[in-house]
């Protein structure tokens, strides 16, 4: 159970941006279906379409567990319906069709060739519905010699040149530590959708999107990248220091680390007259980043020692007073019962069952509010009978016959 108290979601809070689209979310882990969970937190319609025995991959990923379900999948679920259809039926795979007509967008994470095999790729669906928003977010994307590699964020991550880059030089490449390419392609989907959708609404035509989890990570590296490409210089990962900016990087104190980045001039001449150190404003050789990095090592070694005598509340208090970008390097449990994070809504619960399930909040705020949960993540299959007698006006009979025929699911709690 979560140690940090936290409020229960808002009633009838969640944005309405998107209210009216559909979605169908035939995805799986985490990249798709946090993509889908943003599209669901500006008001979408998201139907999660999962697999019998098991659902989504990320249901089994534990512990930790809260009520029998993975945190990890509370996590990006939030704000949908799940519905359970055998794809791999001929009968499946109509019904999904039928769904697919009343659909805006639908998302894939399946690879080109199951997408055939299973007619949910593009070609076939945009005959069903020719405004159809189709979305696949592969390792690799759609096309070329690696488009059917299977991919997990931690492959991702190493193909990108962030593992390379991240860690210390003496040791070995490092992960970042929440998984970065997820949802940074997440991100990516629910940022082409929209796209997509103001688009369609000029002109009435339906997409084809192809986001590869290596695209979107290759891209966080672009300042990176752009430096090696245009320099011919190899950066190298060098812990938390950056090899940009002269200043920017952590620092011991009498108790406990801080991060702090003079990151321009204003800031460095700020910095050293806080301290009554002026000399370091006006010495020819700290005038300009430049010309710091060339002293770099011994401009660490000299904020190093004077930041050592007093503590991180001493100095945080200070910099931050006087606009010297400084902060903690907290851990998960502070950052948890941060107020500030409170204050903007980014850690919340929902209620289901008598059972309080945490939540992360949106993070974007639209007329200075947030958007939460209204909707717990689904249990497997629990709107399964609810969906089809909203979207498809299936009787109840035709529904039971379907579950008779284990061609979907019904819930049973």
């Amino acid at each position: 159970m979560t140690q940090v108290k936290l409020p229960l979601a808002k009633e009838n809070s969640r944005f309405s941006a998107l209210k009216g689209i559909r979605v169908l979310d035939l995805s799986t882990s985490v990249a798709g279906p946090y993509g889908c969970q943003i599209l669901a937190d500006f008001g979408a319609e998201v139907v999660k379409i999962e697999k019998p025995n098991g659902g989504d991959d990320s249901r089994a990923w534990g512990p930790p567990f809260l009520d029998d379900q993975s945190l990890w999948y509370l996590s990006v679920n939030r704000n949908k319906s799940s519905v359970v259809i055998d794809m791999t039926s001929v009968k499946g795979q109509e019904l999904l069709h039928r769904l697919t007509e009343k659909a805006d967008i639908v998302v894939t994470n399946f690879l080109p060739r199951l997408q055939t095999k299973l007619q949910v790729d593009y070609d076939t669906l945009k005959l069903i519905n020719p405004q159809l928003i189709h979305i696949s977010l592969t390792g690799f994307g759609l096309e070329g010699a690696r488009s059917s590699f299977p991919c997990y964020d931690l492959i991702a991550e190493g193909y990108s040149g962030v593992m390379d880059m991240t860690g210390e030089i003496n040791q070995d490449p490092q992960k970042v530590g929440t998984p970065a390419a997820d949802l940074l392609a997440g991100m990516d989907l629910a940022l082409a959708a929209m796209a997509s959708i103001i688009q369609r609404n000029q002109d009435g035509q339906g997409h084809s999107i192809d986001i590869a989890m290596i695209d979107s990570m290759t891209r966080f590296m672009a300042p990176r990248l752009s430096s090696y490409l245009g320099s011919g210089i190899l950066p190298r990962r060098d812990g938390a220091k950056d090899s940009v900016i002269a200043i920017y990087q952590v620092f011991e104190t009498a108790d406990e680390l801080i991060t702090l980045g003079l990151g321009n001039d204003s800031i460095w001449k700020r910095f050293w007259t806080i301290l009554g150190e002026e000399s370091f404003v006006t010495d020819s050789k700290y005038l300009s980043n430049t010309d710091r990095r060339v002293y770099r090592a011994e401009l660490v070694q000299e904020i190093q020692k004077r930041l050592l005598p007093k503590p991180r509340a001493y100095w945080l208090e200070l910099f931050q007073s006087s606009g010297i970008p400084a902060g903690p390097i907290n851990r998960l449990d502070q950052i948890a019962s941060d107020p500030e994070m409170h204050a903007r809504g980014m850690f919340y619960e929902v209620e289901r069952e008598g059972k309080r399930i945490p939540q992360i909040g949106f993070g974007i705020r639209m007329d200075r509010t947030s958007s939460y949960c209204e909707k717990p993540p689904p249990r497997l299959a629990e709107d399964t009978q609810a969906i089809f007698e909203k979207w498809l006006g299936l009787s109840e009979e035709d529904i039971n016959q379907f579950a008779k025929e284990k061609i979907i699911h019904i819930f049973n709690p």
